[in-house]
């Protein structure tokens, strides 16, 4: 209770990599509560896809409108939406909606394509020119640009090509290595912001593109501008997931906790605002108050 609420549309991944059940936990490492509408259903390993079930138009509109009409939401993420009926059945329950995150998925991390030609233009169509902020991998954004982006140049021209489209902001990922380096851009109100890192490995594992996609959707529902979201999201996916160990992927409550002790002994002098340490953990000063009842 008083929790705030974020809703995930999109597919179910049954190893928990990625999909509804990683953005429920994504959500509710933030302090954030996860309501969510289910698109597909997924039958998959480590190996890839091996069947793909989707929901039908109605039945993905009516999970999305009883949300809505019930739990109002303060945000929005929609990853997997593989129908062009779908697709517009979404955008209609939704467009009245703030904080409108887009995450589409036309390859999977292995190379399957999981959208055909009519969806991707139902979403150029409907669900593109609605999005706060549309989250896109370089090879996903070439589908909908038309041209290959192999330059940093060319993702300048992807990113202000889908704005063009009507998305408010544009985060494209995973552009052209350059000295082991994987590189991304944040579009907003025609200012760029480069991103580079050397963690290829790390920032190419599956679930990553909608782990990031959610936690920013989950900081702009807790007040964050576009910018402020994605370093918040961008600090999440360094302290829990891209430099995690194996055997620590998702911090529990009293990981956070002795996090938040270090980060006391290391900053007490001067900052005594507890914003300040939620922060820095990428959590929400409620979400902190909770763990340290929980904790203490």
């Amino acid at each position: 209770k008083g929790l705030t609420p974020i809703l995930t549309i999109t597919g179910s991944d049954n190893t928990g990599g990625t999909g509804i059940q990683r953005d429920i936990k994504t959500i509710t490492a933030l302090g954030g509560h996860a309501e969510t509408a289910i698109t597909s259903i997924t039958v998959q390993n480590d190996n890839g896809i091996e069947h793909i079930i989707d929901l039908s138009p109605e039945i993905v509109a009516g999970q999305t409108r009883a949300i809505l009409y019930t739990c109002f939401p303060k945000a929005v993420k929609v990853g997997m939406v593989r129908n062009e009926e779908t697709v517009s059945a979404v955008r209609n329950e939704i467009i009245g909606c703030r904080n409108i995150v887009t995450a589409p998925k036309i390859l999977s991390s292995k190379g399957e394509r999981l959208m055909d030609v009519e969806a991707t233009e139902a979403w150029k169509k409907f669900l593109i020119p609605i999005s706060s902020l549309l989250f896109i991998k370089c090879e996903d954004a070439e589908f909908f640009i038309g041209r290959k982006i192999n330059t940093s140049e060319d993702m300048v021209y992807a990113a202000v090509s889908l704005c063009a489209l009507g998305a408010k902001a544009v985060l494209l990922r995973g552009g052209i290595m350059q000295d082991g380096m994987i590189t991304a851009l944040l579009y907003c109100d025609g200012k760029k912001s480069f991103f580079t890192s050397h963690n290829t490995d790390g920032w190419l594992m599956h679930g990553v593109s909608g782990v990031m996609s959610t936690a920013i959707a989950t900081r702009l529902a807790m007040g964050d501008d576009v910018e402020s979201a994605v370093a918040a999201a961008h600090t999440y996916m360094h302290s829990q997931i891209i430099y995690a160990t194996n055997d620590n992927r998702e911090l529990r409550p009293a990981d956070i906790y002795n996090s938040f002790l270090n980060l006391i002994a290391e900053n007490y002098k001067d900052a005594h605002d507890v914003a300040f340490y939620a922060d820095k953990l990428a959590i929400s000063t409620r979400y902190l108050s909770q763990v340290t009842d929980k904790v203490v």
